[in-house]
C-alpha cells in the first residue's frame, strides 16, 4: 500500500479542474445493461471504484471501447449470466459498493439479479432494504445466502408498482428507477433521492426511450417501455472535489481558480462555506477563491453557534462533513459539526487532534470545532487515511501543516480522487509517492 509524504506550509496558485462525478459514474455506467445498443459516456473519472465497475461490466460480457480520454462506448449485446454465480464476480462485486446498481437493470433486462456483500467506505451501517423491499414491489423473489453473503432477486416480469421509499436512498433510488424504465405498467416512487447525479441518470434513461415524470423532484411517475435504446451521455463535474478544492484554498491560503464547476448543480455548497467566512466568487461557471489571511465563522441570525449538518438533496451532502469539519479547524469562530447520515465518519478527528485541531468529539454523530485562526498552524504527523473523503481531509489538514506529514492507505483516497498529487503539484504543492 503506497503512502503519500506532504510538504505542509505551501501557499499554491493556479487553477484546477475537477473530474467527473465519482457518485454519477457508478449509476451510469450500470444503466448501460439496459440495453442492447451502444451507450458512449464522456467525462469518465479515472479513479479506482470507476475502474472497477468497468472491469466488472468487461468480465460481465459487456463490450468496452475507450475512445479517447474520459470517453467510453459501452455495448451490452450479450451479457454472460452465469457469471453472476461466479465467485470472480463476487469477489470483484464485494470491492465496491456501486456494484449494487447492477441488480436493478439486470433484474428488468434479463430476471435477474445477483449482489454481493458490497464492499467501499466503513463509514457506518448502510442499509440495502430500501433497493431489496423496490424490488419486491416489483413482484421480484429476494433471497440471501448467508453462507457467502450473496443476495439473489428473480422475477419472470416486473410489474411496475406504488412504493413510498423508507428513506431517500440515492442508490436505492437509482437501482429502483433503472428497473422501473423496462417493467410492466407505471411505477410511482414517493420520497425518492432528488440529486443531480440521480437527475442526470433520469434524463439519460429518457433519452434511451425511458418515460419518466417528476425528475428532479422527491415524486416520480415512471411508464415502463418494451425496450431501451442507446444513447450519449456527458457526466457533471464532481460536487465533492469541488467542495475540496475550496476547503483546500481557504486552509492553505492560496488564491485557487476551479474551472468548469457546473455550478447551477452545487445547490447550497457554495453558500455553505460562504457561512464559515469563506469567499466564494462565482466567475461564469468558474468558481474563484482569493487569498484568505482569516476567514471568520458566521453565527446564525438570532447570535446562536452555526451548526453545519448534512441531509439528503437538496440540503448539504455528507460527503462534504469531513471538509467543512477541517476547513473550520483555522477559521476565526466555532462550529459544530452534525453529521447525521453515517455514524462513523467523524472518527479520523482523532488524527486533527493529534496535529493540534481543537475539537470535541461529543459522539459518534457530533463534533465541536473551536478554530485556531492560523495563530498557530497544525503540526505535521503520520497517519493513515479511513476512506475517501476523511482521506482527503487529512491530505488538505497536512497541506496546511508545519512540517512534512506522511499518510498511508493512498489507496482509499484514489477511490474517489483523479491524481490528486499530479494536479495539486502543478499548482505548487509538495506531495509525492512513496512506494
Amino acid at each position: 500500500m503506497g503512502s503519500f509524504k506532504i510538504e505542509g506550509g505551501r501557499r499554491l496558485k493556479g487553477e484546477l479542474i475537477p473530474q467527473g462525478a465519482k457518485n454519477e459514474a457508478l449509476q451510469i455506467l450500470c444503466a448501460v445493461l439496459l440495453t442492447s445498443e451502444p451507450v458512449t459516456i464522456h467525462n469518465v473519472p479515472d479513479i479506482v471504484d470507476v475502474n472497477k465497475l468497468i472491469d466488472l461490466l468487461r468480465a460481465m460480457g459487456v463490450g468496452v471501447e475507450k475512445l479517447g480520454d474520459g470517453s467510453y462506448r459501452f455495448q451490452a449485446k450479450t451479457v454472460n449470466l452465469e457469471f453472476f454465480l461466479d465467485p470472480e464476480y463476487k469477489r470483484m462485486g464485494g470491492s465496491l459498493r456501486g456494484s449494487v446498481m447492477v441488480a436493478g437493470p439486470a433484474l428488468a433486462r434479463f430476471g435477474r439479479g445477483y449482489i454481493p456483500s458490497p464492499g467501499g467506505d466503513k463509514i457506518g451501517r448502510r442499509r440495502m432494504d430500501t433497493h431489496f423491499t423496490g424490488f419486491e414491489r416489483f413482484g421480484a423473489t429476494i433471497k440471501y445466502d448467508e453462507n457467502d453473503s450473496f443476495y439473489r432477486a428473480e422475477a419472470e416480469r416486473l410489474k411496475g408498482a406504488y412504493m413510498l421509499l423508507d428513506e431517500a436512498s440515492v442508490t436505492g433510488t437509482a437501482n429502483i428507477v433503472m428497473a422501473a424504465t423496462l417493467a410492466e405498467g407505471r411505477t410511482t416512487i414517493f420520497n425518492a433521492a432528488c440529486e443531480p447525479y440521480l437527475q442526470q441518470l433520469c434524463n439519460m434513461l429518457v433519452r434511451m426511450g425511458a418515460k419518466i415524470q417528476g425528475i428532479g423532484s422527491n415524486l416520480l411517475h415512471i411508464d415502463g417501455v418494451k425496450e431501451l435504446g442507446g444513447t450519449e451521455h456527458r457526466m457533471l463535474p464532481d460536487m465533492i472535489e469541488i467542495g475540496s478544492f475550496i476547503g483546500l484554498a481557504a486552509m492553505t491560503r492560496s488564491e485557487i481558480t476551479i474551472k468548469d464547476t457546473g455550478y447551477d448543480h452545487l445547490g447550497v455548497i457554495p453558500d455553505v462555506f460562504r457561512k464559515l467566512g469563506i469567499t466564494v466568487e462565482r466567475r461564469g461557471d468558474d468558481i474563484h477563491v482569493p487569498t484568505h489571511e482569516h476567514y471568520t465563522i458566521e453565527p446564525f441570525l438570532d447570535g446562536s453557534n452555526r451548526v453545519v449538518s448534512d441531509h439528503p438533496w437538496p440540503g448539504f451532502t455528507p460527503d462534504l462533513i469531513s471538509i467543512v469539519l477541517v476547513t473550520a479547524t483555522q477559521a476565526r469562530g466555532h462550529v459544530l459539526i452534525h453529521q447525521k447520515m453515517f455514524e462513523s465518519r467523524l472518527f479520523f478527528t482523532d488524527k486533527l487532534i493529534e496535529m493540534g485541531a481543537q475539537i470535541t468529539l461529543c459522539d459518534p454523530h457530533r463534533a465541536l470545532v473551536i478554530g485556531k485562526d492560523f495563530e498557530k498552524p497544525l503540526r505535521a504527523i503520520r497517519m493513515t487515511s479511513p476512506d475517501i473523503r476523511a482521506g482527503v481531509s487529512l491530505l488538505i489538514a497536512a497541506l496546511s501543516a508545519d512540517g512534512t506529514s506522511t499518510i498511508d492507505h493512498i489507496e482509499q483516497i484514489r477511490r474517489g480522487y483523479q491524481n490528486i498529487e499530479g494536479r495539486l503539484n502543478a499548482i505548487g504543492a509538495r506531495i509525492s509517492v512513496l512506494d
